[in-house]
């Protein structure tokens, strides 16, 4: 019950804000797509596909990731550092595995509508792609662990400038990093190993060759759920820590 009932304030609230928050959750990957599938990649070909088609599943892979993660991490730091409403939840006599749960599944369907709408604008910029189940699950890990990530790291932290460790220490390192905008096969191996870990690694690797070979390698579902599982986790641990 405390799933749907928090998924359901979650979709009342998108709906009151759809527009805000579909420009923003847009604008950006728009941005990168011109600027570099226009701008620095007409004539460019990177494994053997068109430098626009290359970087499509790393932009929906760095979108999924930060639309999912500012989607709880910024309601769960307004709601327990500013209106204090967060406290009702953790005074109230509700379990806190289905607490989180329902707030991150809210993050990750928000992380699947952002996939949603730059599918939608490649299909503007002439470029179609091979969606598969296997291209869903992706996305929906993906947003599910970060998402969960977010939950985490919104209830870790005593003020809202600690939020900015996350995003410059983590998630903007990932973004540049994890083949989302370039191939990791020129990187040095230990360097390839060490960003090869991360998730968002996974997520472009596994997008990218989906769309680009129709092929899929199943280890990447194993990573992102072990990942899934380790977030979501920290993120209930969390919450019972908030309850002390």
């Amino acid at each position: 019950m405390e799933v749907f009932t928090v998924l359901w304030r979650e979709y009342i609230f998108f709906k009151r804000r759809f527009l805000k928050i579909t420009t923003s959750a847009i604008m950006i990957p728009v941005l990168y797509l011109i600027a570099f599938g226009w701008g620095l990649g007409q004539d460019v070909v990177i494994e053997g596909a068109t430098y626009m088609e290359f970087i499509i599943p790393g932009i929906i892979a760095l979108s999924t990731m930060n639309t999912s993660f500012n989607a709880v991490a910024i309601r769960i730091n307004i709601s327990k550092l500013y209106e204090r409403s967060f406290e009702y939840y953790l005074t109230s006599p509700i379990n806190m595995y289905l607490l989180a749960l329902g707030h991150i599944l809210a993050g990750a369907l928000r992380g699947m509508y952002a996939a949603v709408l730059i599918l939608s604008v490649s299909l503007l910029f002439g470029v179609k792609l091979h969606i598969d189940f296997y291209f869903i699950l992706i996305c929906f890990l993906n947003s599910f662990l970060f998402a969960a990530f977010g939950y985490g790291a919104a209830l870790s932290i005593e003020s809202h400038y600690d939020m900015n460790r996350f995003t410059t220490y983590i998630m903007t390192p990932m973004l540049f990093l994890c083949g989302t905008f370039f191939s990791l096969k020129s990187l040095p191996p230990m360097v390839k190993g060490a960003i090869g870990i991360l998730p968002l690694s996974h997520t472009s690797f596994s997008l990218r060759q989906i769309v680009l070979k129709g092929q899929f390698d199943h280890k990447s579902i194993i990573v992102l759920l072990v990942y899934s599982i380790v977030f979501y986790s920290f993120g209930v641990a969390m919450s019972y820590k908030e309850m002390k």
